[in-house]
């Protein structure tokens, strides 16, 4: 994967500072940290897998108190976004960013961090080979601290069936590269979480046909 840089698929605001803004973002940001707020037991480390912009961390740790959030990427241009983000929080729990291939077994800085509370993706796994997906579900499995949770979000079809709306942008997506595409949760993600000692927790429905999907570290 590191000789693939991941790819923005909209047009992404810039700030004078450094800082850079996601559409995407700011419309699911509420939802998300409300899903974050019900599932996680602060105070909580999280380190998220392929931060893009930062918006998001910078939004949760804003608001859920004792929440400390650690951003990674592989993107150079996301990386320069979070680094700016982090360097205006004003809360003391925004960190990182760490340099992060999800598809690698070797994770650097984040292998030595201590264990994680939980590992979060958010628009990820569709957008990158497979291999990122199964190398996110290695590293939460090798990282999480037990009981610890891998919280994905994003569109996903289930036991075959997609709704209309993520079908046709896995169309989208499969003809800009071939190796991407909106993942089957029960039949491509379960499985390998399952073999990784991931047990699924829960799945909530989120606006636009995204879900939350968590699973809990059993061993």
């Amino acid at each position: 994967m590191a000789d693939e840089p991941p790819v923005a698929l909209e047009v992404r605001g810039e700030d004078g500072d450094g800082r850079r803004y996601s559409p995407s973002a700011a419309r699911n940001r509420e939802p998300i940290r409300d899903a974050l707020s019900r599932l996680i037991i602060l105070p909580a480390s999280i380190l998220e897998v392929a931060s893009g912009t930062g918006e998001h961390g910078a939004f949760f740790t804003g608001s859920l108190a004792g929440l400390h959030w650690t951003y990674s990427d592989i993107d150079p241009e996301s990386l320069v976004s979070q680094d700016a983000w982090q360097r205006l929080d004003h809360t003391g729990r925004l960190r990182g960013p760490l340099t992060i291939d999800a598809s690698s077994d070797d994770w650097l800085a984040a292998e030595t961090a201590g264990g994680w509370d939980a590992v979060f993706s958010a628009n990820m796994v569709h957008i990158a080979p497979f291999a990122a997906a199964t190398g996110l579900i290695r590293g939460a499995s090798r990282l999480l601290k037990p009981g610890g949770q891998l919280i994905l979000y994003g569109p996903f079809a289930r036991n075959g069936v997609i709704a209309p709306s993520n079908a046709a942008f896995d169309e989208s997506l499969k003809s800009r590269n071939p190796d991407w595409g909106v993942r089957d949760l029960d039949r491509d993600l379960v499985p390998l979480a399952e073999a990784a000692n991931l047990a699924q927790q829960g799945v909530t429905e989120m606006p636009a046909n995204n879900l939350i999907v968590s699973f809990r570290k059993t061993a």
